[in-house]
């Protein structure tokens, strides 16, 4: 009888003991996955760059049950100390929204091993880091020929933000795709500045907007954050069409966005969330383009009345001589090297 109590109550114990390891096991694997997010200067708001991804953590968040924390910088000089602050914090997945995060994410992620890093637009090295970066060439390029299509002065515009390699990249497929359709068509290029507060300055956006329509641009491709805000304002004053960047942003001015040229930040950024979730983070560097379907040209209610079929089945057809590689679109990062 005491034997049999005796066993019994080791029974117990096993039993207990299983239990726990089970639950602590479950409470681990239960546990949501913290994310911390650093933006660059153009800030959540910017209705383009940075929105895009905002929208892909914000998704993550709630879909995923992501523990989730966002941080917009105030200077470039804050970046890094952002970056380490939530790995000393034990985040398990940090990221960080643009190219320059390169350098502070290379560091801090040396730094931090066992912590995650994904950059957006950027390449920075190292055995934890993702970077993912787009074929900003390719939809440029489409952009460009519609602007080329649709344009009655044979002058089209380009207002770049800060004046940096990846710019440059969108303004050379820009150019490329007008001259594809009609190498007489001429295209005007300025830049907001040569520093990040070009990435934030309306006033400056609008008077350069005013300035390229003044000399017969009838279509302005805007790449230059929320300066952009200020391009799309001179277009509606002065009744002429502007082309969005990054995100939709046809909705903006409706009637004057001939069209945007978008990058699935959101995507990118949800895409890797769920693979850290599930525990399948890899690490390296992906370009990702037409073909992947994260660089696009947009076509809604809202700008439908300013594509005709016949430019739109152009278009289309450029798209896909573009993914099959009959058509080769100039990189300028390709070319800089050269």
């Amino acid at each position: 009888m005491f034997m049999g109590f005796g066993r019994l109550r080791i029974g117990f114990i096993a039993l207990a003991l299983t239990t726990f390891c089970l639950s602590v096991g479950t409470s681990a694997l239960a546990a949501p996955l913290k994310v911390g997010v650093v933006l660059d200067k153009g800030g959540k708001d910017d209705k383009s760059f940075n929105a895009s991804a905002y929208k892909g953590v914000t998704e993550a968040q709630k879909k995923l049950g992501i523990t989730l924390k966002v941080v917009e910088s105030s200077d470039d000089a804050s970046l890094e100390a952002s970056l380490r602050t939530f790995a000393q914090r034990g985040f398990d997945l940090v990221i960080g929204i643009g190219f320059v995060m390169v350098e502070p994410m290379t560091k801090v992620a040396a730094a931090f091993p066992k912590v995650k890093f994904l950059i957006m637009d950027g390449v920075a090295t190292g055995p934890n880091i993702r970077s993912l970066t787009f074929k900003e060439q390719e939809g440029s390029f489409l952009v460009g020929a519609l602007a080329a299509l649709t344009t009655k002065t044979k002058t089209v515009g380009f207002i770049g933000g800060m004046d940096v390699p990846l710019i440059r990249r969108f303004e050379r497929g820009y150019r490329a795709g007008v001259q594809h359709i009609d190498p007489t068509t001429k295209t005007l290029v300025n830049y907001v500045g040569s520093t990040s507060e070009a990435w934030r300055d309306p006033t400056k956006g609008k008077e350069l907007a005013v300035s390229q329509y003044n000399r017969k641009a009838d279509i302005i491709f805007s790449a230059s954050g929320a300066s952009g805000m200020g391009v799309f304002d001179a277009a509606e004053e002065l009744k002429k069409l502007v082309i969005g960047c990054d995100s939709n942003q046809n909705g903006l001015k409706p009637g004057r966005v001939l069209t945007s040229m978008v990058k699935h930040l959101d995507n990118g950024v949800y895409a890797t969330i769920e693979q850290a979730v599930q525990g399948k983070f890899e690490s390296g560097t992906f370009q990702l383009g037409l073909k992947e379907g994260a660089i696009d040209y947009v076509i809604d209610s809202f700008n439908r009345p300013l594509v005709s079929p016949a430019n739109e089945a152009k278009i289309n057809s450029l798209k896909k001589d573009i993914i099959s590689g009959k058509i080769k679109v100039p990189d300028y990062y390709a070319e800089a090297k050269s």
